[in-house]
Order: structure tokens, then C-alpha cells, then sequence
């Protein structure tokens, strides 16, 4: 997390170009959206699977990081394809997004939703809760993402489960008992899918990430050229650990 708001102040400076990032976790985290209550989590079962909690500066509820391609696109908010606000920007990245899980050969489709603002929305579940342009196969949701807008810029988040228990997540999170626990598992299964529960095959991640690179380019019509983090780059980083991403201030706002 601290990677990406480095790279998107340096893109603000003038001094990085526009970027897709494409990573993975490890250890397997919990992320949380901006404005969603650290009460939402359960840090018992948290550290007993051994996994981490973080805070985003996007939007959006809870997601598990584990066994996925999480992808981040970075640019000034005058760059053609961020331009014109949340929506509009959403749905020209929401198209680089079809084309790149069409070549992992998935029937996907988008659907457009109106959300509804995260306070009135108390379900702590990403993958459980409608969002603008959604991306699904046979009417699942197959890739959660959110945004953030700033004067310094423009930056997106987005999940891709590629395989695993998508319902390990209601592991991290606090249910009033274990059989609200369980139903909660149960609607997420019913609501949300991963690329090898709809091909029968385990994708591996460089080819999800080959993908992506060749949806975004073909779709947005863009070329990559693949770079290092620079060294400013990473000690900005590295700083805003210290200062944010390591701090419970930050991360377990209620």
C-alpha cells in the first residue's frame, strides 16, 4: 500500500510516469477500506492464521489478499483514461479489465450498479457487496476494485481471486455468533467466484498478469515499459510505512 501512494506522489511531482502495478501477498492480508471500522475486524483469528490487517486509502470494505493478482493503476487525474471523474474512469478501466479476463478464457460480463454510500452499507465483505461496473462470470462477482481521487492524483485498487476459499475472509472478521458466521460464508459463495472455480484450472499468476498488461494495452491503447521502483520511489515508501501503513493509528481507526 505504501508503494502505491509513493509512486502516485511521484507521479504528481512529474517525476514517474502513469502506472499498473501488479503484485501479489505474502504474508496473506486483510485489507480494509478508508472509511470501514477496524471493529469489522477480529484480530484473534487474525493472528492465529498468521495473517496481516492494513488500511487502504481506497475505498470499499474488507478483502483477503491470498491466492489472487491484486492490480493498481496510478496517474494524474488529467491522464485520458482517468479523466472525468469516478465513474468515468471506472468504466474505461473496467473495459481494460473484460479484455484481460476474456484471454484467461472467462465469460465475463459487466454490469452497472448504482452503490450506495459506504456508511449506509454495514456489510464488512468486498466481494459481497455490489459495485459500479461490476465485473462478473455466470452472475458472480469475479473482481472487486475501488478508487481514490486526490489533488496529487488518481489511484485504483483491484482484487482478482485466481483460486482458494474465497470464504476464509469471514475467518478475520467479527459475527455476532458462529451461525452468522456461517451464513455469511455461505452468501459470499453465492455472490462471488474465483478464475479457477469457473475454468476447473488453476491459473497461475504470471499469466493473469500477462493478461492484464495485454488487456490494458489493447483496450486503452497504451504501451508498457516495465521499470523498477526508483530509489526515491522506494525510500518514500518505506517512510510512509513508518509514518502510516505501521500505524495503529492509522489502521485501526474505529
Amino acid at each position: 500500500m505504501a508503494v502505491d501512494e509513493s509512486i502516485l506522489e511521484h507521479i504528481h511531482r512529474g517525476e514517474s510516469l502513469p502506472t499498473l502495478r501488479l503484485y501479489a501477498w505474502d504474508p496473506p492480508c486483510l485489507s480494509l477500506g478508508h472509511a470501514q471500522s477496524f471493529a469489522d475486524v477480529d484480530m484473534e483469528r487474525v493472528k492465529a492464521h498468521g495473517w496481516e490487517v492494513v488500511r487502504r486509502v481506497t475505498g470499499g470494505r474488507a478483502i483477503l489478499h491470498t491466492d489472487e493478482l491484486t492490480y493498481s493503476v496510478t496517474g494524474a487525474a488529467d491522464e485520458p483514461v482517468l479523466a472525468g471523474g469516478v465513474l468515468e474512469s471506472y468504466n474505461r478501466l473496467a473495459q481494460a479489465l473484460l479484455f484481460a479476463i476474456r484471454e484467461l478464457g472467462l465469460p465475463v460480463e459487466m454490469k452497472e450498479h448504482i452503490t450506495e454510500p459506504a456508511s449506509l452499507n454495514l456489510n464488512p465483505v468486498c466481494f459481497e457487496v455490489p459495485s459500479t461496473y461490476e465485473i462478473t462470470v455466470e452472475g458472480k462477482k469475479l473482481i472487486g476494485s475501488a478508487q481514490a481521487r486526490r489533488k496529487t492524483g488518481v489511484l485504483q485498487h483491484g482484487s482478482l481471486p485466481l483460486t482458494g476459499d474465497l470464504t476464509r475472509i469471514c475467518e478475520a472478521l467479527v459475527f455476532k455468533d458462529e451461525s452468522a458466521r456461517e451464513d455469511a460464508a455461505q452468501r459470499l459463495l453465492a455472490r462471488a467466484t474465483t478464475v479457477q472455480s469457473i475454468t476447473g484450472v488453476e491459473t497461475d499468476w504470471e499469466t493473469a498478469a500477462q493478461a492484464f498488461v495485454k488487456g490494458f494495452e489493447a483496450q486503452l491503447g497504451i504501451r508498457f515499459q516495465r521499470e523498477q521502483l526508483s530509489e526515491s520511489e522506494s525510500e518514500r515508501a518505506q517512510e510512509l510505512v513508518n509514518e502510516k501503513y505501521a500505524n495503529r493509528i492509522w489502521t485501526e481507526r474505529i
